[in-house]
């Protein structure tokens, strides 16, 4: 199994589509029905064996709830705060664009 790339609280983009968003969990590799899987165009749907990161998400028109996988993300360096509804009931801002799991667990 791999290690997952990013982090809970980490800011990430879509490689391919317009959408960023806050990982908000983890699965280290795909944990969706195989219906969604073949929903996704042939010719850009992702492996499943590689992590897949749940994301608070938003693009310029609305929020949701995005599942993708490790290929198609990238880290998102513009530092701009998130609108997403939901950000604020698992999260806090740190100030520099950056959030902080408020429910994590001691390791």
């Amino acid at each position: 199994m791999r290690q997952a790339k990013f982090d809970v609280g980490q800011v990430v983009r879509h490689r391919l589509y317009p959408f960023r968003g806050v990982i908000f969990d983890i699965d280290p590799e795909f944990d969706n029905t195989e219906e969604w899987w073949q929903s996704i165009p042939e010719d850009v749907r992702p492996h499943k064996d590689q992590p897949y990161y749940h994301l608070l998400a938003e693009n310029d028109e609305t929020e949701y709830i995005a599942y993708v996988s490790e290929q198609n993300l990238l880290p998102d360096e513009t530092g701009e705060p998130l609108r997403h509804p939901q950000i604020s009931e698992l999260f806090a801002e740190d100030g520099d664009g950056q959030y902080k799991a408020l429910f994590m667990q001691a390791h």
